[in-house]
């Protein structure tokens, strides 16, 4: 599933084709996604001006001057801007047009979503209880700490929390525990405010670094222009069973956290 770079990597790259642009036509060839695709959502965007293109978590949201389109690409789901003349896919279930070119939504998975809020898009039902942004200056170590005070879930599980921190999914939280030399199994509650600063900033430095590598194409991820991300060949932990870890040369192990795989280091980030 693309997370938060992936997304954040997505906004920058169509933000520059939709920005101040008028929409001019609208294609819904599957609106069976994760939620289906509002009827008369083209009669609605057509003639619509994008203002802006923000992110909130993993979602996408195309301000306009009469509401905003709210975007996830779910498991598989990417977008790509393309020439209003290339051909879709089998997968390709939504274009956007303005003018001679198109925002495609590529979902083989239709686990996605394409919504439209008219209002205020914080207090639409999937985004007002989200969290705090993981990259903004609200994500310190402090109110990490206060936040995990009394809990028993496990530390990545508490990372993974939207309610919590957004963004943060099983890639990245693998990533940051490492660096931060954290088990991923630790009680959250029982992590001192040190570390849980340590932590704070070994979740940046990751999307960080992420960001500035493109993201990860593990499967369907691919930037708008269809690039693929490089994150992957850097990763420490993920996905890595039996590898020397690059700091103790320990085998990296793979427990199962949940419904999730988890990679860590025994050496590096002991129980």
């Amino acid at each position: 599933m693309p997370e938060l770079p992936e997304v954040e990597i997505t906004r920058r790259g169509i933000a520059p084709a939709l920005r101040r642009r008028t929409i001019t036509a609208v294609t819904v060839r599957e609106p069976r996604l994760r939620w289906r695709i509002p009827a008369g959502l083209a009669g609605t965007l057509l003639g619509a001006r994008v203002r802006a293109v923000r992110r909130r978590a993993k979602y996408l949201l195309l301000e306009c001057d009469r509401g905003t389109l709210i975007v996830h690409l779910g498991m598989s789901g990417s977008l790509r801007v393309v020439a209003a003349t290339e051909p879709p896919g089998p997968h390709d279930h939504f274009d956007l047009a303005v003018g001679d070119r198109l925002l495609r939504l590529r979902d083989p998975r239709r686990f996605g979503a394409v919504l439209w809020h008219a209002g205020d898009p914080a207090r639409h039902p999937l985004l007002a209880g989200l969290g705090v942004e993981p990259l903004s200056p609200a994500f310190t170590g402090a109110r990490l700490h206060a936040a995990t005070r009394g809990r028993r879930a496990a530390i990545k599980h508490t990372l993974m929390d939207h309610k919590l921190v957004v963004g943060i999914g099983n890639i990245y939280a693998n990533e940051a525990l490492f660096r931060a030399r954290i088990h991923p199994r630790a009680p959250a509650g029982r992590l001192s405010l040190a570390r849980c600063e340590r932590l704070v900033e070994a979740v940046r430095s990751t999307l960080r670094d992420a960001l500035a590598a493109g993201g990860s194409t593990l499967r369907d991820f691919v930037h708008s222009d269809g690039a693929p991300g490089y994150f992957q060949q850097r990763y420490d932990v993920y996905d890595r069973e039996g590898a020397p870890c690059r700091i103790c040369a320990l085998p990296v192990r793979r427990i199962a956290q949940g419904q999730r795989s988890t990679w860590y280091c025994p050496g590096c980030q002991p129980r």
